[in-house]
């Protein structure tokens, strides 16, 4: 049987990746110091995919074997393990994957085909039974620790998140050379550009200067919440300082929560002008447990109709 209520649910599996494109040829990609940090992300992106969480499975080590790219995972919690193996079986990590690797390396298409393992036993035969793939990957135990060159891809990701909105460029060189030295802070009257894309629920969206829609579906949709949002905004945006939001308050009380909410995103888009981004507002949203908000902006919820 499987752990016990007391013991912690380990397991260990291998992702075999390979491009069925003759041009792309992962291993290599991997093996570039260049290319290498576009590889990790798209990995790292799509397993957040598959597990819902950045944090739901993690590489311990990216083997090159040709013509195939090996990936060492680890599994801490069962539920996740299971998360992995429906995407998986469904073909949702393996479309998310080649969409990440599309993105990151800027290329047309990366047909790819996948193989899972655990062990000596070939997991792809036996996926309908969810249950005995959890138990085989349940079996097999970590042989290693992370491995160091992960570590640094892992801190360079977070790296790359966490900056690239203060200079995106600088951002991208310091991980293509594996080096994630401290980036200085957005200093007053900074002229940086924002960033081009930036990263949610694992996905990748291109950023943009929030529109008249965006502001109106925020103000409709965002309820009492629009005070802890304009408060999150505030870290980067001096025109909505606390007098400001609590003025506002009082001032559209009696237009209510829309009017209110739309004045304080007024007040943040008239200020910021260009740098009043989507990317800025989902981070706010997504720093208040709005993500069903989050999602309404950048059209997920109309995914499901589109082919």
């Amino acid at each position: 049987k499987m752990a016990n209520s007391s013991a912690p649910w380990i397991g260990c599996a291998y992702l075999f990746l390979q491009s069925t494109c003759k041009t792309i040829v992962l291993p290599s990609l991997y093996e570039s110091s260049q290319k290498k940090p576009s590889v990790f992300k798209a990995l790292k992106l799509a397993l957040a995919d598959s597990t819902g969480s950045m944090n739901g499975v993690d590489m311990l080590k990216v083997h090159c074997s040709q013509p195939h790219l090996i990936v060492q995972l680890k599994f801490c919690k069962q539920e996740n393990c299971r998360r992995f193996l429906q995407s998986y079986r469904e073909g949702a990590l393996q479309e998310s994957l080649q969409n990440h690797l599309q993105l990151s390396l800027a290329i047309s298409a990366v047909p790819l085909e996948m193989e899972l393992k655990a062990g000596s036993e070939h997991l792809d035969s036996m996926l309908k039974d969810e249950d005995r793939c959890l138990e085989c990957i349940y079996r097999e135990k970590p042989d290693r620790l992370r491995d160091e060159e992960i570590t640094k891809l892992e801190e360079c990701l977070k790296n790359l998140i966490v900056h690239q909105s203060i200079n995106n460029n600088m951002a991208v060189k310091d991980c293509a050379s594996l080096n994630s030295p401290s980036q200085p802070g957005p200093s007053q009257g900074n002229s940086l550009s924002p960033q081009v894309t930036f990263t949610f629920q694992g996905q990748v969206f291109a950023n943009r200067t929030l529109t008249p829609d965006d502001h109106q579906k925020f103000a409709k949709l965002v309820s009492k919440k629009w005070k802890q949002v304009g408060r999150s905004l505030q870290k980067t945006c001096r025109a909505l300082r606390d007098p400001v939001i609590d003025n506002l308050a009082l001032e559209y009380d009696r237009e209510g929560l829309y009017e209110q909410a739309y004045q304080m995103l007024l007040r943040f888009r008239e200020s910021e002008g260009q740098k009043a981004t989507i990317a800025r507002l989902i981070a706010a949203l997504e720093e208040n447990g709005l993500i069903s908000l989050a999602e309404e902006l950048l059209g997920l919820h109309s995914n499901e109709d589109r082919s």
